[in-house]
């Protein structure tokens, strides 16, 4: 494991922001001012805004300005959707105004829900190239990354890596690939239940539809060696558990600290709740677990 996840790598002419190691990844809609200050008193070091939030990162700012301390980060701005000069005059908005307390993480989504998806490889370089010659600091920036190549252009061309949906097994290959220096901050379904059958039910929710359904995602699951009868939604047993950590407070806690022993850097936690549920209590728990 990198023994400073705040540094940037060997060529950086930047520093990463802070992250801390355990943060939170929360869809951006659901995610208000009120809720970023909660996280930051709880002791989490970053949140991340998932799905597809806006390139002109107002969301991000007015998070910043709510929180004093908290670093913020995208878990991405797709590429097909905001064109990369205008993502790079935001940043550099955000970094006037906070230096230091935001992370972009950009990447190309899946091809399901993009019509001009194409070359996707290529597409992300050229995004990355423009990002960086208008002026977003590369230690300010992550790719998201699943398979060997794009973890390569992570290591090589950012500060690193922003994997989703994965187990600590991606988490320990991922490692291996990026090398010691590059950030490496995986996403972490967790589900606060004792249950088995309510347990997976819940995790189920979140796993089998979209992503089970998408080639991205079930073919970085076959490079880990999951097969046909596991990805077949609504996805078996051992893939479901594998995927989502479940169970006491202490054994969720364990499951994050897992990718940290695997070679992360940094956490992002996605908590998963029955509809209505207090969000903010599962989140205190698991930092009373987690000693933040």
């Amino acid at each position: 494991m990198v023994s400073d996840p705040t540094a940037a790598h060997d060529g950086a002419s930047d520093v990463t922001p802070h992250l801390g190691q355990i943060g939170v990844w929360r869809s951006a809609g659901d995610v208000t001012p009120g809720l970023a200050a909660a996280l930051e008193q709880l002791g989490y070091g970053t949140l991340w805004l998932g799905g597809s939030p806006p390139g002109d990162l107002a969301q991000v700012q007015e998070l910043i300005a709510a929180t004093t301390r908290l670093t913020l980060a995208t878990g991405i701005v797709n590429i097909w959707q905001d064109d990369a000069v205008t993502v790079a005059a935001s940043f550099r908005r955000i970094e006037d105004r906070f230096p230091g307390r935001f992370l972009l993480g950009v990447g190309a989504g899946h091809p399901e829900a993009t019509g001009e998806y194409e070359k996707p490889y290529d597409a992300l370089a050229r995004y990355v190239d423009t990002l960086l010659a208008q002026g977003a600091p590369r230690g300010g920036l992550v790719l998201a990354a699943l398979g060997p190549r794009v973890l390569r252009l992570a290591a090589e061309r950012t500060a690193g890596a922003h994997p989703y949906l994965v187990p600590p097994a991606h988490t320990r290959q991922a490692r291996q690939i990026l090398g010691p220096g590059p950030i490496l901050a995986p996403e972490q379904k967790v589900v606060l239940e004792t249950d088995p059958d309510r347990a997976r039910a819940l995790a189920r929710s979140r796993v089998a539809v979209p992503y089970l359904s998408l080639v991205n995602y079930t073919s970085n699951l076959r490079r880990l060696g999951w097969g046909d009868d596991d990805l077949r939604p609504p996805g078996s047993d051992a893939l479901v558990d594998a995927l989502v950590g479940w169970g006491t407070d202490d054994q969720v806690a364990a499951r994050l600290r897992e990718h940290l022993d695997a070679g992360a850097d940094h956490v992002c936690l996605q908590l998963i709740t029955e509809p209505g549920a207090d969000d903010e209590a599962g989140y205190a728990r698991l930092a009373r677990a987690l000693s933040l």
